[in-house]
């Protein structure tokens, strides 16, 4: 799908990846049940490094709250009518940084590995370049060599390394990576 297709993208749409047929729609306030389920199905190496505990109620409350003052834009994903991930992208609210965004993909383990996390990207660079974004940031903690290795393949390149940045569920410290991409410079 070219960019510009992804820009007018009417939700829901429904569409194959690999073998299996996902819908996709944007999160509405009524979603906040199913979102918990979603969360609290994952394993606890999943949620380790989360950076808001997407399994309390007020966490996704206050996305929710988030969503409608569109500093947030959530796009789920469905297989048989059942939640199993998302995309987000939120962007800064500081005026200086006000060109730059961060995207979060959560995906359950049944549908990693499909070609899912380039298809959400996609629609978030598409939703970037609509709002006037410059450039997506992904952060995540260097022991996540999934999420990494994710986003390099999408095309993210590694902007920084901040020791000690992140605290897990455990409160045990780790290193931050920092990884970026230009939204004119996504492909799909």
């Amino acid at each position: 799908m070219a960019k510009e297709s992804a820009t007018k993208r009417k939700y829901p749409w429904t569409t194959k990846v690999g073998d299996e047929k996902v819908t996709l729609r944007l999160m509405q306030p009524e979603d906040k049940d199913a979102m918990l389920e979603f969360a609290r199905s994952l394993p606890e190496e999943d949620l380790l490094f989360l950076a808001i505990d997407i399994t309390k109620e007020q966490a996704v409350d206050d996305w929710i709250r988030r969503l409608k003052e569109k500093i947030l834009h959530t796009i789920l994903v469905e297989k048989d009518g059942k939640l199993v991930g998302h995309g987000s992208l939120f962007h800064e609210e500081q005026v200086w940084t006000r060109h730059l965004g961060g995207m979060i993909l959560l995906l359950s383990r049944e549908v990693r590995g499909m070609g899912l996390g380039h298809l959400l990207a996609g629609e978030l660079f598409a939703h970037a370049n609509d709002i006037g974004l410059r450039k997506v940031m992904a952060r995540m903690a260097s022991s996540q060599k999934g999420a990494i290795s994710v986003f390099q393949k999408l095309g993210f390149k590694m902007e920084a390394l901040l020791a000690d940045c992140v605290i897990d569920r455990n409160d045990r410290t780790h290193d931050l990576i920092m990884m970026s991409h230009d939204v004119t410079g996504f492909n799909v």
